[in-house]
């Protein structure tokens, strides 16, 4: 198997590790293909920059205008690998160096082939003419179908920086404009965000965890429970601190018992030598209530803390112990479903009972079908435990991302560009729509459904008629489910406009291409450290931008000009303008604290980043204030409790979101009543990129098998399938087809596979619905439904399937070099 043009270009490159930091980020530099050597405008002088990214901040060495090596920065105490692909994200031949536009679409109007988006085919246009053309579009547009014919929703991980925040700067102009319709959620959260606050009162997914420090010195049994922290640490919304990884190993180094409750032996279970436990995918809820029933019969449960810190437990028991329904949730019970021994679940209980326990869920749990039950029941547990709030005890949802729980420093805020106001409920043009703002995670159901009504958190709405959408920032081919159905919504576009610096899989299903710059070819400002807040870095150009990218600001002003909102938009404002005033609003607030920030010249032609100390941080626990007096701190529930039962979810009647954590079977799991295949599709995150970041780039040699992306099979599984270690093999389903290259382990348990998700979708017939996908999609496969009526959250971890060893025609990967005419 080979991929497309990248041989020849990079045939010296691909004997070398990118796994070496900075000296491999190096020869990446050193490399990187003459292809983009024209694209240099020398004007950046030469020497060592220090900025930042999702995975780290670092110091890039130029020469002769360009990048040519990265090394981590030298406070980072936990540097992650992938540094060495955002260098080779610059220089990729995935880049997009023009403007373009698909040719069917520009020689024949909006709408023209709609089944041939997808299939390449595009024509440079000049900047000039991409911004009269997206200004005349968006008037078409509104003029013609109204105002929430539009959507900018748009929704990704994009880049760092409060500038260059590309979903502001489009919301920013969109609302200048008129309107837009929005989107509200995220793929990540996208059901706990909405359950959360009927719960314990706050989106809790991105609250502060209790203290490292309080973990390592109080914590004596530590679950992870659908997480892999070791991953997904690496990265963060803003510039990573790493923190938790020293955290995590003072546990380790303590002798702290870890176990893992996940269907693979992750990475963290293999840093901390922790306990496994291996149960079916998606019966996470059922497990919960076995150990739930064993607390009740046994009377370990804390009645007392139930009582004051709780409302609902009384509704919530009978349904525990069987007397609504007549199937006590018992051990026994909970194992026919998720397939743990009944007797380790009752030990579980004892355990968990018996020690200071942390339960940290990750967010895999509640990404599937009735995913709000899940951390709604792991709450309920914790509560049972009565630890909440207790040092190193209670339960925790971020400790695997962004190093959630590494120590707060003292710092100011710091602000950002805004979106000058959101799309509004009450606006007259409101009334032919039904609704500003859809839950994210159905943008296909919008695409095909428009007029059609849909529940959501208590309110019944209509999707709206949308006939052009504009994606920056984001890659939904990438990280929405079910592709196939989502390429026939696609079509119903009349015009698809993408604004992104690498031929994503997204921006070959675009009409209209925008080329933008890597965070590396622009100014900005941004935080370290989500949770801690460390510091403040001048994310200084490196580069001058390559071809004909331009900022995401002077995109958006451009178009604002041509709209006749320049003024309103850009404020009167240049870059330095806007990042001198988000961090002299910083200093002023530094001041109030007594804390001394250098002047923005010293501080942006000196050493170019300010740190904070750390205080009071070391000692947080989270639930810490509640439980000293839940009168005088509590939560932002209607009872100020923990509601284990609440009556504002009641009162909204849904079938598929009870008033209360209950089992429910999800449209098709592995082992459930209507499985049609044999094996669950695991969709967890990757070690080597960001979602589908940095998937296009040299890291892909880091992880490929065969030149496709990696599937995690069991021995077992393998062997009766005829499957061996780097085979090529076909995944599929009703829904879809890929190919994978197989990694034969015992690192999985027996009826899964693992495709990570973010892989970049790669059909071999482009634009057709059901084309096999040569590079390893596993969005393919997914289900395309709401975790519920309450959140409507994305399903990406429900997926059922099976394998087989390859035995098609060779294919070539093609989604890494640029389309026809690109």
């Amino acid at each position: 198997m080979t991929i497309a043009n990248e041989r020849e270009l990079r045939a010296e490159l691909s004997r070398r590790s990118l796994l070496k930091s900075g000296a491999a980020a190096g020869a990446l530099g050193a490399f990187a293909p003459a292809l983009l050597a024209q694209g240099v405008r020398a004007a950046v002088p030469d020497g060592e920059v220090l900025t930042g990214s999702h995975w780290g901040a670092f110091r890039a060495k130029v020469e002769g205008g360009r990048i040519v090596s990265v090394k981590p920065w030298e406070k980072d105490p936990a540097p992650s690998h992938q540094l060495a692909g955002v260098l080779d994200s610059v220089y990729s031949p995935t880049r997009i160096k023009y403007p373009m536009a698909r040719r069917a679409w520009l020689e024949k109007g909006p709408g023209a082939d709609p089944e041939g988006r997808g299939a390449g085919d595009f024509v440079r246009i000049s900047w000039d003419q991409a911004f009269d053309l997206v200004a005349k579009e968006l008037q078409r547009v509104e003029k013609t179908h109204g105002q929430a014919a539009t959507f900018a929703g748009s929704y990704g991980w994009k880049s760092p920086g409060r500038l260059h925040n590309c979903q502001n700067l489009l919301r920013r102009m969109m609302n200048l404009k008129g309107g837009f319709v929005n989107s509200s959620g995220d793929y990540s959260t996208g059901a706990a965000q909405i359950a959360m606050p009927h719960v314990v009162g706050t989106l809790e997914v991105y609250e502060q965890q209790t203290a490292w420090p309080v973990v390592v010195d109080n914590t004596k049994l530590m679950v992870f429970w659908g997480a892999d922290p070791i991953v997904t640490n690496q990265i963060g919304w803003v510039i990573p601190d790493h923190g938790a990884y020293a955290g995590m190993k003072a546990l380790k180094d303590k002798g702290v018992k870890v176990i893992c409750i996940d269907p693979v032996k992750t990475e963290a279970c293999d840093f901390f030598g922790a306990e496994w436990i291996a149960p079916r995918p998606q019966t996470d809820v059922a497990m919960m209530l076995g150990v739930a029933h064993t607390l009740v019969a046994e009377k370990l449960h804390d009645e007392k803390f139930l009582k004051e810190y709780t409302t609902g437990f009384d509704k919530f028991l009978p349904y525990l112990m069987g007397e609504t329904d007549k199937t006590p949730k018992s051990a026994e019970w909970a194992a026919a479903i998720c397939d743990v021994p009944a007797d380790v679940i009752k030990d579980l209980a004892r355990r968990f009972a018996g020690n200071r326990t942390m339960l940290a869920g990750g967010w895999s749990l509640q990404r599937q079908h009735h995913g709000e039950q899940a951390h709604w029941m792991l709450v309920t547990l914790a509560s049972m435990l009565g630890q909440v709030g207790l040092p190193g005890g209670g339960f925790g949802f971020s400790y695997h991302y962004a190093s959630g729980g590494t120590p707060a420093a003292d710092a100011p805020a710091l602000t950002g560009i805004t979106d000058g106001g959101k799309a509004k409920e009450g606006a007259a043009w409101l009334t032919e729509s039904g609704a500003a703002t859809i839950p994210l995670a159905r943008v296909v159901d919008m695409l095909l459904n428009p007029g059609k009504e849909f529940d959501f958190n208590g309110k019944r709405q209509k999707y709206p008629d949308i006939k052009m959408a504009y994606w920056v920032g984001g890659n939904p081919f990438a990280h929405h489910q079910d592709r196939n159905r989502m390429v026939g919504a696609w079509r119903k576009l009349e015009t698809f406009i993408v604004q992104d610096f690498q031929w994503t899989p997204t921006a070959r299903f675009a009409d209209i291409v925008l080329p933008a710059t890597t965070s590396y070819e622009r100014n900005d400002i941004e935080s370290v450290g989500d949770y801690s807040s460390s510091a403040i870095i001048a994310m200084k150009k490196v580069i001058d931008p390559v071809f004909e990218a331009k900022n995401d600001y002077d995109i958006f002003a451009g178009l604002a000009a041509k709209l006749g909102k320049e003024k309103e938009f850009t404020e009167g404002k240049s870059e330095m303008d806007w990042i001198k005033s988000f961090y002299e609003a910083a200093a002023t607030q530094a001041k109030t604290k007594k804390i001394d920030m250098p002047a923005f010249d010293a501080f942006w032609n000196g050493a170019g980043v300010v740190e904070f100390s750390v205080s009071t941080g070391k000692s947080f626990v989270r639930h810490g204030k509640f439980r000293e007096d839940p009168l005088l701190n509590p939560l932002g529930t209607p009872s100020g409790k923990i509601e284990i039962f609440s009556r504002n979810i009641e009162k909204m009647g849904y079938d598929d979101c009870p008033p209360h954590p209950t089992w429910m079977e999800p449209v098709e799991r592995l082992g459930g009543p209507s499985a049609k295949y044999k094996l669950h599709i695991n969709t967890s995150h990757p070690k080597g990129r960001l979602h589908s970041q940095l998937c296009g780039t040299k890291l892909r040699e880091t992880y490929q098998i065969s030149g496709h992306e990696p599937c995690l099979i069991n021995t077992k599984d393998a062997a009766e399938r005829g499957i061996k270690d780097g085979d090529v093999v076909r995944v599929y389903n009703d829904r879809g087809q890929i190919l994978a290259g197989a990694k034969v382990t015992d690192a999985i348990r027996p009826g899964v596979i693992r495709v990570n998700e973010g892989g970049w979708y790669d059909p071999a017939e482009g634009g057709k619905v059901g084309a096999l996908c040569r590079w390893g999609d596993v969005n393919v496969l997914t289900v395309d439904i709401g975790t519920s009526k309450l959140a409507q959250g994305n399903c990406g971890h429900t997926a059922i399937g099976e394998v087989e060893k390859y035995a098609g025609p060779a294919v070539t990967v093609e989604v890494f070099s640029t389309p026809k005419g690109g």
